[in-house]
C-alpha cells in the first residue's frame, strides 16, 4: 500500500497531536523551565525517531538493491511498500523534530537556521548538516516517488546518494545532540549496521564485475551451456 499525500498530512497531525499530549497535556508542566525543556525533549525524540526510521529505510534499500535479491532472495515485492513508506514516516517525524526545535526559544535555531545551513546560532555546522542531509532526503524521496517524470535512469543515478543522507543525518545528530555520550551506543550500532550493509553489498557486485563471465560474455554462455 501507498501512502497518498493526505495519508501523510494525516500521519504528521497524529504525530503532532502526540507531541502536544506528551508534552503538556498529560502531565503539565509545573514551571516555564519545565515546559521549556518538554519541548526540547519532544524535539530530540522526534529527531531520534526520524534518524531511526531513516536508517530502517537505508538498510531496507541496501537490501533491496542488493544483486543477491534480484536472482535468490526476491524480496522485493514483501520489501519494497516497506521501504516506500519509510520515507513518509522520516518525513513526518523530520517535520515535527524540525518544528519543534524552531518554536523552543532556547534552542537558538529559528527559522532561518533550520532552512538555511549556517544561520542556527546553536552550533551552526552541526545543525547545517541536518538541513543538508533534509534536503537531500526531499531530492531523493521525491525523484523516486515520481520516476516517471525523470529521463530514464536519472532517478537512480540520484537516489544512489541516500547513503550520502545518512551519513549527513549521523553526522547532524552526533555533532548536535547535548546528550550523545548517552546515545552514542545508538549511533554506533545503526552507523556500523548501514557501513556493513554497504560494504557487503559493493563486494558482491565488485565480485560479480571481475568474475570471468561478467569480463567476457561468450565464456558466460559456455558456463551456462555446460551446467
Amino acid at each position: 500500500m501507498r501512502l497518498s499525500g493526505r495519508a501523510f498530512i494525516i500521519l504528521l497531525a497524529i504525530v503532532g497531536l502526540g507531541i502536544i499530549a506528551a508534552t503538556d497535556q498529560v502531565l503539565p508542566a509545573t514551571s516555564e523551565h519545565q515546559a521549556q525543556l518538554r519541548i526540547w525533549l519532544a524535539a530530540r525524540a522526534a529527531g531520534i525517531t526520524a534518524y531511526v526510521l531513516l536508517t530502517i529505510q537505508v538498510l531496507l534499500g541496501l537490501l533491496l538493491s542488493h544483486p543477491t535479491n534480484q536472482t535468490t532472495w526476491r524480496l522485493s515485492r514483501h520489501l519494497f511498500p516497506w521501504h516506500e513508506n519509510a520515507w513518509i514516516f522520516v518525513l513526518a517525524f523530520l517535520g515535527a523534530h524540525i518544528v519543534t526545535v524552531v518554536v523552543d526559544p532556547w534552542a537558538g535555531v529559528g527559522i532561518g537556521g533550520a532552512i538555511v545551513p549556517g544561520l542556527s546560532s546553536y552550533r551552526s555546522s552541526a545543525v547545517a548538516l541536518g538541513t543538508l542531509g533534509l534536503y537531500a532526503l526531499l531530492i531523493t524521496g521525491f525523484t523516486a516517488r515520481y520516476t516517471r517524470r525523470l529521463p530514464a535512469g536519472v532517478w537512480l543515478k540520484i537516489h544512489r546518494l541516500s547513503l550520502g543522507v545518512f551519513i549527513l543525518a549521523w553526522l547532524h545528530g552526533v555533532l548536535a545532540g547535548t546528550d550523545t555520550s548517552g546515545l552514542m551506543p545508538l549511533y554506533l550500532a545503526t552507523g556500523a549496521a548501514v557501513l556493513i550493509a554497504s560494504a557487503y553489498r559493493y563486494w558482491v557486485v565488485r565480485r560479480a564485475r571481475l568474475s570471468p563471465a561478467h569480463r567476457d560474455p561468450a565464456l558466460a554462455t559456455v558456463e551456462v551451456s555446460a551446467r
